[in-house]
């Protein structure tokens, strides 16, 4: 299963490079939205009246909602961002209070609040530079990476034994030291305030962990463990996007706030 889980991630990330680094523009836009357009069919089986016409119907709202916020972009990005935000301090409240029933309602709101200001998110920073992109992809890989490391040498806490019961507090702390360690290399290489980019990017990996345990949460709810077979060994696209579904948006609504685009 090892094996087969690093070669999916090694094939992801060439692909992913090439997405970002060698194709047009226009090319790597239509990849992003195809990919959370793929995210959002496996959410629609997160849905009650999961029947085939309602998974449809749920991807096309996401996919119109996603045409109206590029249109309106960049005007609504930073209202979009902040909604992101308060959404996600919600879902971390409610994480604390699983299991709890979620209504039908509740799972379609909570697949757009995931999706669309993740789909934003990627596109502003890939606009603004693939490099950007890249980097804060780089925090969400390093917090998975050592939190993964570290739970499987020291777990013994478990962190939310109700919504995914492998995590470890040992793997949420080997996780923030794997980020700590990465943005100050990154801190000295790109001189930039060690005060500022250490902190933050610490933020963004807490992010990234609620995230997780979110879109765990329904699909607990929805009687899955994994969103789709997509990746071999990795489960489906939502398995690999959970994480960065937070962080992304934070990580755009901060570098904002800081100027760092």
């Amino acid at each position: 299963m090892l094996k087969k889980r690093i070669i999916t991630a090694l094939i992801a990330l060439a692909v992913l490079l090439l997405v970002l680094f060698a194709v047009p523009g226009p090319v790597a836009e239509i990849v992003i939205a195809l990919l959370i357009l793929a995210g959002a069919w496996e959410w629609s089986a997160f849905l009650a009246a999961g029947s085939t016409n309602t998974r449809i119907l749920f991807v096309v709202v996401v996919a119109a909602v996603m045409a109206v916020v590029a249109w309106q972009a960049p005007q609504i990005n930073g209202m979009l961002f902040q909604l992101a935000l308060v959404w996600w301090i919600c879902a971390l409240a409610w994480t604390l209070y699983y299991p709890t029933p979620i209504p039908e309602a509740v799972r379609w709101i909570g697949g757009m609040l995931v999706l669309v200001p993740l789909y934003n998110a990627l596109l502003v920073l890939y606009l603004a530079n693939p490099a950007i992109l890249l980097g804060a992809l780089l925090i969400v890989w390093a917090a998975d990476t050592g939190a993964f490391v570290a739970g499987k040498l020291f777990g013994r806490v478990k962190l939310a034994p109700q919504i995914s019961p492998g995590k470890t507090w040992e793997g949420v702390i080997g996780g923030l030291v794997t980020v700590a360690l990465l943005s100050l290399a990154g801190a000295v290489w790109f001189e930039v305030r060690i005060s500022v980019l250490v902190p933050f990017c610490l933020a963004i990996a807490c992010a990234s962990i609620v995230g997780d345990l979110t879109v765990s949460m329904f699909k607990r709810t929805a009687g899955l463990k994994d969103s789709g077979t997509l990746f071999p060994g990795h489960g489906g696209v939502l398995d690999r996007i959970d994480s960065v579904a937070a962080a992304a948006p934070l990580f755009a609504l901060g570098i904002g706030w800081m100027g760092f685009q």
